[in-house]
Parts: structure tokens; sequence; C-alpha cells
């Protein structure tokens, strides 16, 4: 695929791709015209990416831990510093701070869902009040006021 098909599938500017290629966070095939040809793995590689961008990972240690997304039992590390095992220490960390948040957001979401779907039982044709009893009662507060009926009402 092409640089736009890939932008477009994974939502990733171009002027990204090309620096994700760059910094060798992906690896591009160059067709005999010289045009750049994506691989279909790139997709979820290129997502990959951003996530582990957007999390706070600098792409030097991303460039060393995407060979494990890929193959988890087969890890080679290879210049594993103290300040880059503290930095995925605390990125782990935080993680987990987010997905719990997230976790504690979609209970909370589910409750609210299921206490809305208790109190909101739609109404039957036969609960309905008529029409006649709702002019007489005054204008029900879902109605817009211009389909409101004014049938029964005093002329003005």
């Amino acid at each position: 695929m092409r640089i736009g098909e890939l932008s477009e599938r994974t939502g990733t500017p171009r002027r990204l791709l090309r620096y994700y290629e760059e910094q060798r966070l992906i690896a591009v095939d160059r067709s005999s015209n010289g045009y750049r040809e994506y691989d279909e793995v790139l997709v979820d590689r290129v997502l990959q990416i951003r996530g582990l961008l957007d999390v706070g990972l600098p792409t030097r240690i991303i460039k060393e831990i995407l060979p494990c997304l890929d193959e988890p039992r087969a890890i080679h590390v290879s210049g594993a510093t103290p300040e880059m095992i503290a930095t995925l220490e605390l990125e782990r960390d935080q993680m987990t701070e987010r997905i719990q948040g997230l976790i504690r957001n979609r209970d909370a979401v589910a409750a609210y869902l299921a206490t809305v779907r208790v109190n909101h039982r739609p109404r039957t044709a036969s609960a309905a009040p008529s029409a006649g009893l709702r002019a007489r009662t005054g204008p029900v507060a879902n109605v817009p006021a211009g389909a409101r009926s004014t049938a029964g009402t005093p002329a003005g």
C-alpha cells in the first residue's frame, strides 16, 4: 500500500510515518520507481507505536521494545540501562493507574445505564394519556411548543 492509505487507515499524518521510518521504527520497501511500499502488517505496527508514544515513551525505548510485541518469548535485550528500566517501570505503573481509572469510569457508565434503563421504560399506547386529557392538563414538557395541540383550549 502507499503512504496515503497507511496514513488514512491509522490516522497518522504522512510526515509522521516518514519520521517513524527515519527512526527505524518501521521498515519500508521501495518499488522500482522509488515509491514507498507499506506492508499490511505496518497498520498494526504504526498503531502500536502511536500507543506507546501516547503514554510518553521516547522513540529510542520504543525501538527496543517493538520486537517484544511481535514475539514476546524471543526478547533480546541490548543496552538496557538503569535509566531505561526505571522509565519503563514508571510508564508501566502509570499505564496501570490509567487502566484502573478507565475500569472505574466504565463501571460508573454501566451503572448509570442500568439505572436509566430501569427508570426509563417506554410508554405503551394504552398507558399514554389521550390528546384531550393532555390539552386539559396543559402542555407536555417533552413535546416541542410548535407541535403542541391547541384542541380544547380557550381561543385567545
